[in-house]
């Protein structure tokens, strides 16, 4: 279950945030680097060819005169946002987050320019799923809750963690300890 808090912390940053005698077990932060996958390569390559597609209609609509081929512009602009939103948009939103697991939830806390701060509490339970999916040059992803996003079709299930972090196998240890004491 995930809480959004709206709270304004005050003092060392936690208060009104954390129950009584909630204790903070670990802290980190996402490793940021570019990764080129198989969704950003097809991400690049449609946006690509969506600002190919633009850029040869803008210059067929130039060679009849006047302004008309302007309204390409905005074709080609969303191409290129595609193509290199979906190599550096990622890495970008990881190096505006942080995460924080206590004895009782895990805290993601974002913080993006032009959406604002936002910090969402997931309780970890004995019923919990917890997963560990290690990736190379020793990162792995804890994750622990999911979420439903629209797509056209109805909705995905997307996992929610903490995403690409060194000590993967650590933050999943102190998660089943965890388990075990609430239980």
């Amino acid at each position: 279950m995930s809480r959004d808090l709206t709270h304004r912390a005050t003092g060392d940053g936690w208060d009104g945030i954390f129950e009584d005698g909630e204790a903070i077990t670990w802290q980190g932060r996402p490793d940021a680097a570019v990764r080129f996958g198989p969704g950003a390569a097809f991400g690049m390559l449609f946006g690509l060819a969506f600002a190919g597609f633009a850029a040869v209609w803008m210059s067929l609509a130039a060679t009849a005169g006047g302004y008309f081929w302007t309204f390409g512009l905005i074709h080609f602009s969303v191409g290129i946002a595609l193509a290199f939103g979906s190599v550096l948009g990622p890495p970008w939103v990881r190096r505006h987050t942080w995460y924080t697991l206590t004895d009782r939830r895990a805290f993601i806390a974002t913080d993006l320019p032009f959406r604002g701060r936002k910090l969402t509490a997931y309780e970890i339970s004995p019923d919990t799923v917890i997963s560990l999916e290690e990736e190379g040059d020793d990162l792995a992803t804890v994750n622990f809750a999911h979420r439903w996003v629209q797509t056209k079709n109805g909705s995905r299930r997307r996992d929610v963690g903490f995403e690409r972090i060194r000590e993967g196998r650590v933050v999943l240890g102190l998660m089943r300890k965890m388990q075990g004491d609430t239980a």
